[in-house]
């Protein structure tokens, strides 16, 4: 299944088992709200979905894997309720990946920023490239990662998600690895998909109801998700509405 609009692309393909979602948007593969229903829509109907027994989440192009937020709907929010919405759909995703009953294994084959980062983390098993590296940039346009953090502080631990937050600076796709986001980290893309079909087939070949079993235990602790993450989207939804936000966009945005 494909649909594409000027909010972005989301493709879905479906092969020995192997369920294949990609995403894609012009600005870097940054996600309007927009894109980010329609990625939990797909996730959900894939969760239930008898002919997939594993799901490749990937992106776009060579470049960014993904850039977070779009910057342009950031700037054009204007009261709580449709800040807060946003960031919700940031928590929804994470929510259909966390409820999925399918492994996801995650292509990270270039940057991610933000909620992208978030993304890379809410996957069962992450593989990327050197080129990988990762950054949370939230406190530098006023806001905070606090959508994301449960995500991140639950593949990375807490120590390493706070470096990260107050440092807002780019960390090595080594250092992701060393730190637990990424399980692999390969030189080129195409030793990345080389290694991501050899796993997707394994995975594809093992008895599907205990890999569903086994993504609900490796979630345990995590229920409280279902109020935590849209709380924390009032919390951003807060403060990307003060002047210190919207003035940090805009030179972003120059």
């Amino acid at each position: 299944m494909t649909t594409q609009n000027p909010n972005g692309l989301l493709i879905t393909t479906i092969e020995n088992k192997i369920a294949t979602l990609e995403f894609g948007h012009p600005a870097s593969n940054s996600f309007p709200s927009d894109l980010l229903n329609r990625l939990t829509n797909e996730l959900n109907k894939l969760s239930n979905n008898n002919l997939a027994s594993v799901i490749v989440l990937k992106s776009s192009g060579s470049g960014a894997f993904c850039a977070g937020a779009s910057f342009d709907e950031l700037l054009a929010v204007s009261n709580l309720d449709e800040a807060t919405k946003f960031f919700s759909g940031f928590a929804n995703v994470l929510n259909a990946m966390r409820n999925c009953s399918k492994i996801i294994i995650g292509r990270i084959h270039g940057k991610a920023v933000g909620g992208g980062v978030g993304i890379a983390a809410a996957c069962d098993y992450a593989l990327a490239t050197n080129e990988s590296a990762i950054k949370l940039s939230e406190l530098a346009i006023g806001i905070g990662p606090f959508v994301i953090e449960p995500a991140v502080t639950r593949k990375i631990g807490k120590s390493a998600t706070t470096e990260m937050t107050l440092d807002t600076e780019w960390k090595t796709a080594a250092w992701a690895n060393q730190k637990g986001l990424y399980a692999k980290v390969f030189k080129t893309s195409a030793e990345l998909d080389i290694e991501i079909a050899a796993f997707a087939n394994k995975l594809a070949g093992f008895n599907p109801e205990a890999l569903t079993e086994i993504k609900k235990t490796l979630w345990e602790g995590t229920e409280n998700w279902n109020t935590l993450l849209y709380e924390r989207a009032e919390i951003s939804g807060k403060l990307v509405l003060s002047d210190f936000s919207k003035k940090a966009l805009s030179q972003f945005k120059k």
